[in-house]
């Protein structure tokens, strides 16, 4: 059965929720198969103040942010669209720090499924002749598809789910004879993304022989 992966971006106020950041508005798009099976989008209202230069980054004015649904009842939305997915977001260390002052403050309970992937670490891994490895360039280096204006959460979000795509099928090229029948999953992503850039192979391998053992065990219990 194929896996679903949530990837999410957030708008936010500031750099972070330590700096009195909050988030201004969320975007979670789910991949399956090598394609984008379902979106989820909205701003969000905490009472921050916009700075001008954030509004002038993100197009996200105050005024828009007075008309928006409460952050609670947008984090628990969007903990339903997401419920069992594992996560992915590009610079994804700033996306969950975000999300888990959030959820918190929504006073949700955290789902175990919520593991992040980032994009950023895996781009350094797999495309070290790349550019950049910022979102935007890294789309232009695949000519992946244009997604609108960049810093609004969906635009942003779409582009990191293009990339992951692209990810997956190049992990599939690139490293055919050490996955053989292994699927290239989140927990894969998860490995490859702290793993020494020398030693890749070596992390695929791992992995694909852990894949088997638990096919191995499924089998006999499916007989």
């Amino acid at each position: 059965m194929s896996e679903t992966v949530a990837v999410i971006d957030f708008e936010t106020s500031g750099l972070g929720p330590a700096n009195g950041g909050r988030a201004t508005e969320i975007a979670a798009v789910l991949v399956r198969g090598g394609c984008i099976v379902g979106e989820y989008q909205s701003l969000m209202h905490t009472g921050v103040h916009v700075p001008p230069f954030i509004e002038q980054l993100t197009g996200i004015s105050n005024e828009m942010l007075e008309g928006a649904p409460p952050a609670e009842q947008v984090m628990r939305e969007v903990a339903e669209f997401t419920r069992g997915c594992p996560m992915v977001a590009h610079n994804a260390g700033f996306d969950r720090g975000f999300w888990q002052f959030e959820m918190r403050k929504a006073e949700v309970d955290p789902d175990p499924a919520h593991e992040f992937a980032c994009t950023v670490l895996l781009a350094r891994r797999l495309y070290p002749e790349a550019p950049s490895c910022k979102l935007g360039q890294l789309a232009r280096w695949h000519e992946l598809p244009d997604m609108g204006r960049a810093h609004r959460a969906l635009a942003d979000a779409k582009t990191t789910a293009h990339l992951l795509i692209r990810m997956e099928r190049d992990i599939e090229r690139q490293f055919e004879l050490e996955l053989g029948l292994a699927p290239v999953r989140h927990e894969l992503l998860a490995r490859l993304q702290k793993a020494n850039k020398t030693a890749l192979k070596r992390c695929v391998s791992d992995y694909a022989n852990v894949w088997r053992r638990r096919a191995q065990q499924v089998l006999p219990l499916q007989a």
